[in-house]
């Protein structure tokens, strides 16, 4: 009789045991919020929770991706549309010097092509954060460096970029460039932005022969060669405000799908991680009823064993 009471108190207190170790788990879960304390609380799920976490990290990088694009993107675009506006200009003039100009207009005309060859070169030698724009993966030197004479004035600009790219990733498996390069004379790769052997672009080469034609009187050259010339730029500049126009268009796009993953992650996550409250205190009502009737039992079988050893 005393061994079969023995093993029952055994019992018990295992019992006891299991139910305590199950109350405090219900109370933390109830206390987070979280229903997956450990690895053990359910497997399936905690690996699920690890993968939508990872997601979840992805997408996170993704978005930083694209907003630093955006930033970069929106600068490049506005340096372009202000270069395009010195283009505009340049074109203007280049209309308005024939040959009923006197030379002191053709002069004035020159001095006006210099300072926008000095605005433009300025312009592209722009920085976004410590990086400059279109040097291509040479960020860390201003992309166009130029020469001057003796009074000043440029004579020459030189690329001394690249015409690598950075891609950054904005989805799984889609990369972008933000950025083009300011020039490209290698005949091959990605488009330049304001020189580009290809496409008879060549900005600064023009101003300054249109200027040095201005300042010769040379008009009939304004008219038969810069005029041509500088059309070109004109439209190698549209061709790229077109395709900043679409990588804006296509990041928005892109923040817009990565922003409704991280909420749909987001939801998956809480359904499979978060606990029900009024569940889970649910079962911690039954767990504690259940763990005073075992402390109940419990009582009684030590009154009972008592008696036993009384007799």
């Amino acid at each position: 009789m005393r061994v079969a009471t023995n093993q029952f108190s055994n019992s018990l207190i295992n019992q006891l045991g299991k139910l305590s170790t199950r109350q405090e788990r219900l109370h933390t879960e109830a206390a987070s919020g979280k229903r997956l304390q450990s690895v053990a609380d359910d497997p399936v799920a905690t690996r699920r929770l690890l993968d939508l976490q990872a997601q979840s990290g992805a997408v996170a990088q993704y978005q930083k991706n694209i907003g630093r694009l955006q930033d970069s993107a929106n600068a490049g675009y506005s340096s372009l549309r202000s270069v395009q506006k010195f283009s505009n200009r340049a074109g203007e003039i280049a209309t308005l010097a024939d040959g009923l100009k006197t030379p002191e207009q053709l002069r004035t005309y020159a001095t006006e092509v210099n300072k926008l060859i000095n605005q433009a070169v300025s312009e592209l030698n722009r920085k976004q954060g410590d990086s400059y724009l279109f040097g291509g993966t040479r960020t860390d030197q201003p992309p166009f460096a130029v020469e001057k004479d003796a009074n000043g004035q440029i004579t020459a600009v030189t690329f001394q970029g690249n015409t690598a790219g950075n891609p950054s990733e904005i989805a799984a498996g889609v990369t972008l460039i933000a950025n083009v390069p300011g020039a490209n004379a290698t005949g091959d790769g990605p488009r330049g932005l304001v020189a580009d052997s290809r496409h008879g672009a060549d900005f600064f080469g023009h101003l300054i022969s249109l200027r040095d034609n201005l300042l010769a009187g040379n008009t009939q050259a304004i008219a038969d060669t810069n005029r041509a010339e500088l059309a070109a730029d004109e439209d190698n500049l549209i061709y790229h405000l077109g395709e900043y126009g679409a990588t804006l268009s296509q990041l928005e796009s892109a923040s817009a799908s990565a922003a409704n993953l991280r909420s749909e992650l987001t939801g998956e996550t809480s359904r499979t991680a978060d606990a029900d409250l009024a569940e889970t205190l649910v079962r911690l009502n039954e767990t504690q009823t259940a763990y005073q009737a075992t402390l109940q039992s419990a009582s009684k079988l030590m009154n009972l064993s008592l008696m036993d050893y009384l007799r």
